[in-house]
């Protein structure tokens, strides 16, 4: 069994879907903390509600960024955890704390890295007409929404909806393959090489598809 702490900033649906699998008796990983950067989020209740310690570490009261994360190094120490799981956590974490963690940190990010990283994922994807988009499960590295990558989701956009719509059904793939990824890291089961991830054992698609359809 291996120990999680899990950090956000919001609402937290990708926290409750890591939540949700930890519950199972067969998953490799539980979370001990969850830790925000604001105070009174939806997402430190749905910790509360399922028995998971949560520490509140507001960004605002630090006079830099290194302090900051080390405030947050010093909770993920106490806590025991071994791994981190960014859950729509929107800080940036300087260098030396990803260094500190480096393999060892996930995060999820709503598009098909290594395009489109940063903010208004959905709304760019659309004003550029790509035909898919989706979502990546990656580690951590220093430079931003950057990684070798774990997992990713396909979703195919259609011409007429709007960034709301998209960024729903990318959400619904989000809570699939988090948890997913979290499951082979726990298992031991990946292997970073260079800037790739090898994962053993696993099932590979062999599909292609074509959007809009021939």
């Amino acid at each position: 069994m291996v120990d999680v702490a899990v950090l956000i900033s919001g609402s937290g649906t990708n926290l409750q879907a890591l939540i949700d699998a930890c519950a199972d008796d067969d998953f490799p990983a539980r979370i001990v903390l969850v830790i925000s950067n604001n105070p009174g989020v939806k997402g430190l209740e749905r910790a509360e509600k399922a028995g998971i310690p949560t520490k509140v570490l507001n960004h605002r009261g630090f006079d830099s960024r290194e302090e900051y994360d080390d405030q947050i190094h010093e909770a993920l120490k106490e806590s025991g955890a071994k791994l981190i799981c960014l859950a729509g956590f929107m800080r940036i974490l300087d260098a030396r704390f990803v260094n500190r963690w480096r393999n060892r940190m996930l995060n999820i990010h709503p598009s098909l890295l290594p395009s489109f990283k940063g903010l208004h994922t959905h709304e760019r994807a659309i004003e550029a007409g790509v035909r898919y988009t989706g979502c990546t499960v990656h580690f951590v590295n220093p430079e931003l929404d950057d990684g070798p990558i774990i997992t990713q989701a396909v979703v195919a956009i259609n011409p007429d909806e709007g960034a709301d719509t998209l960024a729903a059904r990318v959400l619904e793939k989000e809570h699939i393959i988090y948890p997913q990824a979290l499951r082979l890291v726990a298992e031991g089961r990946v292997r970073v090489v260079g800037n790739k991830v090898t994962i053993r054992d696993a099932e590979y698609e062999n599909l292609a598809s074509v959007n809009p359809k021939p």
